[in-house]
């Protein structure tokens, strides 16, 4: 699998330059991290949380994991963490756990960690497992700027 064409789509209809990373399979953000040989505190991983009523995208680094607790703060209302089939539901021309994080694109609403505001390139996943999106900083946070925003994820 490429990168996913909702993924491809959202990106030519904004504009936006990316390059693609091809890595070895990984299961995880952080091994792609590794593999792609990128920091996983520029790595942009997706986690799908779920309140009463609806689904969102928590965006945070893959050095770190999400604080259910804190989530909940900043947005005012408990979540949870969505399950695998949950989550490839809501984006079906992406692999299981190779979400990208661009909610935007999918009509997810999003909420992003502040700490990826520090690096100087964002990564994300591209749909599959085998590649990496990159894009400047200052053009992921063009494309989050109507998400939430607030401090929700620990270092590992």
């Amino acid at each position: 699998m490429a990168l996913s064409t909702t993924l491809q789509q959202y990106l030519a209809d904004q504009k936006i330059a990316y390059e693609v990373i091809t890595h070895r399979p990984t299961i995880s953000s952080s091994v792609t991290a590794e593999a792609s040989h990128v920091s996983g505190a520029c790595v942009a991983k997706a986690a799908i949380v779920k309140d009463e009523d609806r689904f969102m995208m928590a965006v945070l680094p893959a050095s770190h994991h999400v604080k259910l607790d804190e989530l909940s703060r900043v947005l005012g209302r408990a979540v949870r963490l969505a399950t695998e089939d949950e989550a490839s539901e809501l984006f079906p021309d992406c692999s299981t756990g190779a979400i990208p994080s661009l909610g935007a694109a999918y009509g997810v609403d999003m909420v992003v960690d502040d700490s990826l505001a520090k690096q100087p390139a964002i990564y994300f996943e591209g749909g599959d497992h085998t590649s990496l999106v990159q894009v400047s900083s200052e053009q992921f946070f063009w494309l989050t700027q109507n998400a939430a925003h607030g401090h929700f994820s620990t270092h590992d």
